[in-house]
């Protein structure tokens, strides 16, 4: 790539790199589009006129995918490199506040985002006067280049291979019910005893009512009854309040209701597998200063809250 012509690249240059490296990363002219508040025509013009501008084929384009060329992925780097310099440059004269402005797209757990994430959004939101988040609550795995996600957060389960993740904090998971429940059905003194009760759970569990616990010596399976299972976390939440079972929950979940006295600690000696939050970001070089600072400040408010445990190393973000 010829320095002399990029280093002093016009601004319909540069955004033609952008949209050219992103495409690259989505695999669609469209979806670039979308991201970019624009027309699939707009883009492919802007990148055809990039590819005559060095007079190389950056993507093979067919009716049904995009890709890269040899010339292209070479030249993929490169622009990413250069994009990543720029920003640098840029928010270096203008300062870090300039680099606060913009939209973050965020995606958490449903009940995490209500509960707690929600809170912590609307705080960031008031010291940052040039941001703007859209927050994006389900439980389903997303995939956070072709969404156009910044920053996910993810609480258990296994994560996407071509995602950067980053360990932020841990919750133990304890059973728990209402002190009524516990009046009217004789509390379990063993694992096995929680068999004969009513068993709280998370719909669409891969163990079904399979419950799995250990004292850090032990490990025990015990296969539970649950005539009530729920989609969402705070339902559960609710309805063991309200006497519903016993159910196994992480701490962040009943940290307050165990504090009140509303639920009380079942085999407190026992425990489930330990629930760990990750923050997750698109697996690519180059992450905006304002996505970089909402994780940064987001994972050590969650750390801190009660029912989490902040993890013992904390992997920097990628540049």
């Amino acid at each position: 790539m010829p320095h002399s012509k990029m280093e002093w690249a016009p601004m319909d240059t540069m955004k033609s790199l952008r949209w050219f490296v992103r495409a690259v990363e989505l695999g669609s002219l469209s979806a670039v589009a979308r991201e970019a508040g624009t027309t699939q025509p707009t883009v492919s013009k802007a990148i055809a006129a990039l590819e005559a501008e060095l007079g190389v084929r950056l993507l093979a384009r067919t009716t049904a995918s995009l890709s890269p060329t040899t010339e292209g992925q070479r030249f993929h780097a490169r622009a990413q490199a250069l994009l990543a310099d720029y920003g640098e440059a840029v928010r270096d004269v203008l300062g870090q506040q300039a680099a606060m402005r913009g939209l973050l797209r965020v995606n958490a757990p449903a009940a995490l985002g209500q509960f707690h994430l929600n809170a912590l959004v609307l705080e960031f939101l008031a010291a940052h006067a040039g941001m703007e988040i859209e927050l994006i609550l389900n439980d389903r795995m997303v995939d956070l280049v072709e969404e156009g996600v910044d920053v996910a957060l993810r609480l258990g389960g296994p994560l996407p291979p071509d995602a950067v993740a980053r360990h932020v904090a841990a919750s133990p998971r304890w059973l728990v019910a209402a002190p009524a429940y516990l009046d009217r059905y004789r509390a379990p003194a063993t694992p096995h005893d929680l068999a004969r009760h009513n068993h709280v759970r998370f719909a669409w569990l891969a163990q079904g009512d399979d419950v799995t616990l250990t004292d850090g010596q032990d490990v025990v399976t015990v296969t539970t009854t649950s005539r009530y299972r729920v989609n969402h976390a705070l339902a559960i939440r609710d309805s063991l309040a309200m006497g519903a079972g016993i159910g196994l929950c992480p701490a962040w979940l009943v940290q307050d209701l165990l504090a009140a006295g509303t639920l009380r600690r079942v085999l407190p000696r026992w425990r489930g597998e330990t629930q760990q939050l990750h923050l997750l970001y698109p697996g690519r070089r180059y992450q905006p200063a304002r996505a970089r600072a909402f994780a940064d400040f987001v994972g050590a408010r969650l750390a801190a809250l009660p029912g989490f445990e902040a993890a013992s190393v904390l992997r920097p973000i990628p540049p």
